[in-house]
């Protein structure tokens, strides 16, 4: 008996309906949009743009030979751009290095401050009147009146009280109420006080960050009282601070 063959007709419905079936399942693309338009996957496969990685932020403003004086270990720098050589006007800056991938980064300031009566030197002698260039460690630090909180060792004594007047008639009283002592010609771990000169005494010494009195210093690097305060509470032995200071031409070499 011969087996009744299918319609042909029924064949090509069934071949239709699975073609349409496998279209559906793997379009893409919104209907409604305009032929030839991406579908997600295609935007998402295109290479998306790369951000160029940034090198880690430098001090700014200082040259090369400046920089080749800062210590590997230093993680803060007190950076003290002078006006000009000449000048006793300058400007401070606290920065920090917390994240090497970073870089330096400015912490507090500018801080107008006040530097030696005839400005800077590379050659520092006792009573030139100009301020040391050159990079120096931040280890200790004093004053006349109580501890505010500093990191650094601090010394207490009264023998930092000062009298008289300075460059322009300004009265010195409370110059030295806090200080940082700035390790040009001195035996660092010692108080501010200390009159050790390792370069000998021609060379000069007692070269500090302290209280602004509102004129020019013999050398010393002057700040407002708050500024003190902050800068004393900001200092971190952990962090090797230093101090980079020079008018703006010296510290660019």
């Amino acid at each position: 008996m011969s087996v009744p063959r299918r319609p042909y007709a029924l064949l090509v419905i069934l071949f239709l309906l699975v073609i349409g079936c496998s279209a559906g399942a793997v379009q893409t693309s919104d209907p409604a949009a305009p032929p030839g338009a991406a579908g997600p996957e295609s935007a998402a496969a295109e290479p998306r743009a790369v951000e160029p990685s940034r090198a880690p932020a430098d001090l700014p403003a200082l040259g090369p030979q400046t920089r080749a004086q800062i210590p590997a270990t230093a993680r803060q720098a007190v950076v003290v751009t002078g006006q000009g050589p000449d000048s006793n006007r300058s400007a401070v800056v606290l920065y920090s290095l917390d994240d090497p991938a970073l870089g330096w980064r400015p912490g507090a300031g500018p801080w107008p401050a006040h530097n030696g009566m005839e400005g800077w030197t590379d050659h520092h002698l006792a009573d030139d009147l100009r301020s040391p260039v050159g990079v120096f460690g931040l280890t200790d630090a004093g004053g006349r009146l109580p501890d505010p909180g500093a990191l650094l060792p601090y010394d207490e004594e009264a023998r930092f009280a000062v009298s008289g007047e300075g460059f322009l008639g300004e009265p010195l009283e409370g110059s030295f109420d806090y200080v940082v002592a700035i390790n040009y010609n001195r035996t660092p771990g010692t108080s501010p006080l200390d009159r050790t000169r390792p370069l000998g005494g021609e060379r000069g010494g007692g070269i500090w960050i302290h209280v602004d009195h509102g004129g020019p210093t013999q050398g010393c690097v002057s700040l407002a009282e708050d500024r003190m305060r902050e800068l004393l509470l900001a200092l971190d032995p952990a962090k090797y601070p230093v101090i980079v200071m020079g008018d703006a031409a010296s510290l660019a070499r």
